[in-house]
């Protein structure tokens, strides 16, 4: 598609942060404009694109046939795809190729892939020659309504998930809901759950549409997919531009993931257990937590449950990849969680759908018999 037919994105979303605000924009076939819009907004002599071995062969040259259209430089780097690819050595590697590729303060990386292309390109851009410019091009469901936005940027540790980064915010967010075309269904599941999640901690409205509406998200209604994609960026983008660095109201985008990080981190940051699968377990079991601790009624959290399962994604733990699982081994790992503090983990509860809490004081033997009955379920 030739960058002349789009003309304006289907939504424009701004993270309002003073000098260092930027736009998000939101729009079919947009990649092939992904030229002419770093030209009109970023001084760059060159820019370097990074991507993975999934998303290189669908999408790489168009965008570089944009680059190439309004006269800028460019180099590529393609990484291995999956989270294994945020380790220590890997980001060593990324930062040394892109040292011997000439890079300088003028130069500006482009982000071509799913979150975790997004979290360590992030991450490098905010390390050398102390702070780079880069552009977010997502290309997954999870990375259009959240890692690709906010300024998060990390690689894993043996010890934990994401306990090594820096918040660095892009200079730019360009979304092409087209490309979700191209996702497997597995992966456009695990990006619902955390399109779900902003329903939960702050719209019960916006649930009442996913319930209605869910199922032709994951089912390629385009519609449907621009407007949830548009909604869940502004719910982020307002929380962001009041709590960047995520000392109050911020945290209330972790729903689920004080669970989630520690199954992540028990079955080996990789495949088997996607970032958005293990999400919506720990979405469940924030919700059932809340119902055992009284905070919300049980209807909520069967409603929750419900709904999740209906659109496809599992709420229940799967088979343990190498042993069985541990209750007290998963609330050890909660403890390593960088949310923790003096070794205590904090959850994000709800009173009820669309109203969710930050909770520092849990009885952590609560959650281990909540675990353990899962476990044994």
């Amino acid at each position: 598609m030739n960058s002349s037919k789009i003309e304006t994105p289907a939504e424009n979303i701004t993270v309002d942060l003073g000098p260092r605000s930027y736009d998000i924009l939101i729009a079919p076939s947009i990649i092939d404009n992904v030229g002419q819009l770093i030209a009109e907004r970023i001084k760059t002599p060159k820019v370097i694109i990074i991507s993975d071995t999934n998303v290189a062969p669908i999408y790489m040259e168009r965008l570089s046939i944009s680059l190439s259209a309004v006269g800028l430089n460019y180099d590529k780097i393609i990484l291995p795809a999956g989270e294994g690819t945020k380790s220590f050595s890997n980001f060593e590697n990324l930062l040394n190729n892109l040292l011997e590729l000439g890079i300088e303060r003028t130069t500006t990386l482009i982000a071509l892939g799913g979150g975790v292309i997004g979290d360590i390109t992030g991450f490098a851009a905010s390390a050398l020659l102390r702070g780079i410019n880069y552009i977010q091009v997502p290309t997954s469901l999870l990375a259009q309504v959240d890692s690709s936005v906010g300024g998060k940027t990390a690689i894993n540790s043996k010890i934990g998930k994401n306990l090594i980064g820096s918040f660095y915010q892009p200079r730019l967010v360009i979304a092409d809901t087209e490309t979700l075309n191209t996702l497997p269904r597995r992966e456009l599941l695990a990006g619902y759950a955390e399109t779900v999640k902003y329903a939960l901690i702050g719209d019960s409205s916006f649930f009442s549409w996913l319930e209605i509406n869910g199922t032709s998200l994951i089912q390629g209604n385009h519609e449907v997919r621009v407007k949830a994609i548009a909604k869940s960026c502004s719910m982020k983008a307002r929380i962001v531009a009041e709590d960047e660095r995520e000392s109050g109201k911020r945290a209330l985008l972790n729903l689920g993931h004080t669970f989630a990080h520690a199954l992540e981190s028990e079955t080996g940051f990789n495949n088997y257990l996607l970032h958005g699968e293990a999400v919506a377990i720990g979405i469940a079991l924030a919700f059932e937590l809340s119902t055992r601790l009284n905070f919300c009624s049980p209807i909520e959290s069967v409603n929750v449950r419900n709904h999740l399962q209906a659109v496809g994604l599992s709420t229940f733990l799967p088979k343990h990849p190498t042993s069985e699982w541990n209750s007290k081994k998963l609330v050890s790992l909660m403890k390593k969680d960088k949310k923790s503090t003096q070794g205590h983990p904090a959850f994000i509860l709800a009173h009820s759908i669309g109203d969710a809490f930050i909770a520092e004081d849990i009885d952590l033997n609560e959650v281990d018999s909540l675990l353990n009955d899962i476990i044994n379920h």
